[in-house]
């Protein structure tokens, strides 16, 4: 996949562009912090789409900012204060600069995606052994954190032991990050629950932060429990057996795997543009887990 080109979003030319992931676009700020901006692109099968959709980044900056709050007390995180500039408001975060570790913390409390693959050939997820007769979508009998090295855009993360990230970053940093990981997870897995959802799996990303009060110290980074990172159920519905609907892109994937889209994922070539339905549907799922974890509405 190429690289990503950030939009042009108005900003002054003190605002230094840094890197642009299939989401996010990084920038230094004036004062040596930086800025996180939430585009409105849409990723899937590691292709970044040729369609926005709309909202969305402001979505993903407020529910993460939301979650941020809620998380104080159970782990630090690289949020800032600063002044946010006119042209992105809304969709960006001041952030400290951090040493990023090289590992996506992925805690599962139930199976799917990758997770269920990998029990289906092996009865294991990333070393940890499970009982047999698990299904699609079951309760897994404990949260379990099942790490994955940090892809290259447009590869695939690929699943890794506990030992291995251990060998990759140190047994101290290991366990930080396996017992952040889970803390942070059972956390917002009760508070999910009280809002009638389920969160089965989610991903997050640490670094060390190189200055302000948690110098020195691993904190929390980039988004956090957002539909792009995070699978969300609605506990009303949940059923194993067979996929559950969740709360994300569920949309734009099963329109790109149908007959309809003519694309063949197995190919070379990129996506097709999505019909207005397919973008409709999915802004409104975003908004739907927005608004049902928060208790606010989005306007």
């Amino acid at each position: 996949m190429d690289a990503i080109t950030a939009p042009d979003y108005g900003l002054s030319p003190e605002y230094e562009h840094i890197y642009s992931g299939k989401v996010r676009d990084l920038y230094r700020t004036p004062d040596g912090k930086l800025l996180f901006v939430a585009s409105d692109r849409i990723s899937a099968y590691d292709w970044v789409l040729p369609t926005l959709i709309p909202d969305k980044g402001r979505i993903l900056t407020a529910l993460s900012k939301w979650w941020f709050d809620q998380l104080q007390g159970v782990v630090p995180n690289h949020v800032a204060s600063g002044k946010i500039p006119k042209a992105v408001a809304g969709r960006a975060m001041v952030c400290e600069p951090l040493e990023m570790l090289p590992v996506e913390c992925v805690v599962r409390g139930y199976l799917a995606g990758s997770g269920l693959s990998d029990y289906l050939a092996t009865g294991r997820i990333c070393g940890n052994g499970l009982p047999p007769g698990l299904k699609d979508g079951s309760l897994l009998p404990k949260p379990l954190f099942t790490p994955a090295t940090k892809a290259a855009l447009g590869e695939h993360d690929e699943n890794v032991t506990y030992d291995e990230v251990i060998v990759m970053i140190g047994q101290e940093e290991a366990q930080e990050l396996k017992r952040m990981s889970l803390d942070v997870y059972v956390r917002a897995l009760e508070l999910s629950a009280s809002r009638g959802l389920i969160l089965a799996d989610t991903k997050f990303e640490f670094g060390f932060a190189q200055s302000g009060k948690n110098a020195g110290r691993i904190v929390l980074a980039d988004e956090v429990l957002t539909p792009d990172s995070s699978r969300y159920w609605d506990a009303a519905t949940w059923s194993p057996g067979s996929p559950q609907p969740s709360f994300d892109k569920q949309f734009v994937r099963d329109w790109l795997t149908s007959a309809d889209s003519g694309w063949d994922r197995n190919s070379d070539e990129p996506p097709p543009a999505l019909p207005d339905e397919v973008v409709e549907r999915t802004r409104a799922k975003y908004v739907e887990a927005y608004e049902r974890l928060t208790g606010e509405s989005f306007t």
